[in-house]
């Protein structure tokens, strides 16, 4: 009885604990969902301006206050004097083709890499692991001359060959892809091996299709990159023609008209493949991301 008594509070210590802390989650419950509500609505916001402001009239975007709704009328011809003044059109499908060739680029070479670097007996592997790390720490200024240099010496100035051939490698993604490879038990090549599997059957049938969340990631990571890109498209084009969506936009807000109206409607048209990626694409980025992080 004794032995009894004496455990009975030590088992009530820890009941008391968990309805403690259950109290403690219920009450910050209500505070926690208006603060996210609050966050949401303030990161929304300049895109709910933008995708408005490119149905404003001149009048309405120059208010004071500013209009949150077009007062005067919705106008839609902003769409299409943005497509009159500049050629959006084709710097749009300059756009498209320059980042998937980046992202094949980067996905393809990542996955080779990240391979070699879990699986082939490579000597000093963590040296060279380490060399492709540091270029992550290169600052891009001081490179962007000699890829200049580079690119416009072999003639693919003002070509999609010379937008995409400096960012057909990535440290990011080799990293990125190497730590998802390394949760893989080694037992898994050696069965394929002992079935006759050969590093490219291995890669492409087994590794692969096992890693897609990772992939889908650093697929989006790379579209998203590649898409905002202004500064290499700026230098490396010089006719309209041959320049991206991003410099099309700065076209739009330099031109004679001094619509913002119309350059709100060139931001929407830029916006719009990003925040597709982002929406249905968000759960891959997380589970890529975290795929390597518990082995």
């Amino acid at each position: 009885m004794t032995t009894t008594a004496a455990q009975t509070p030590r088992t009530d210590r820890p009941a008391r604990r968990r309805r403690h802390s259950r109290g403690v989650g219920r009450g910050a419950g209500p505070l926690t969902y208006v603060g996210i509500i609050v966050l949401f609505l303030i990161v929304l916001f300049p895109v709910y301006y933008g995708i408005i402001g490119s149905f404003m009239n001149t009048q309405d975007t120059n208010s004071y206050p500013p209009a949150l709704w077009p007062k005067h009328g919705i106008h839609p011809q902003n769409y299409s004097n943005a497509l009159d003044i500049v050629p959006l059109g084709r710097q749009y499908l300059n756009s498209i083709m320059q980042t998937a060739a980046i992202t094949i680029g980067q996905v393809l070479t990542s996955v080779l890499a990240a391979y070699a670097f879990v699986f082939l007996p490579l000597r000093a592997r963590n040296f060279w692991f380490g060399v492709f790390l540091a270029t992550m720490m290169i600052p891009y200024e001081s490179i962007i001359i000699p890829n200049y240099l580079f690119v416009t010496g072999l003639g693919l100035s003002d070509t999609i060959a010379g937008l995409a051939l400096p960012f057909l490698a990535s440290g990011f993604g080799t990293f990125l892809l190497r730590q998802s490879f390394l949760a893989f038990p080694t037992e898994l090549r050696d069965a394929a091996r002992v079935d006759g599997a050969g590093h490219l059957r291995f890669l492409w049938s087994i590794l692969t299709p096992l890693s897609k969340p990772t992939l889908a990631a650093l697929s989006i990571y790379c579209a998203l990159s590649a898409w905002n890109q202004y500064f290499w498209p700026l230098l490396i084009t010089t006719r309209s023609e041959h320049q991206t969506i991003q410099i099309g936009i700065g076209q739009l807000q330099s031109s004679d008209t001094q619509d913002p109206g119309m350059v709100l409607a060139g931001v929407v048209l830029a916006l719009l493949p990003t925040l597709l990626l982002v929406v249905f694409g968000q759960r891959f980025i997380v589970r890529g991301l975290t795929a390597g992080a518990v082995k």
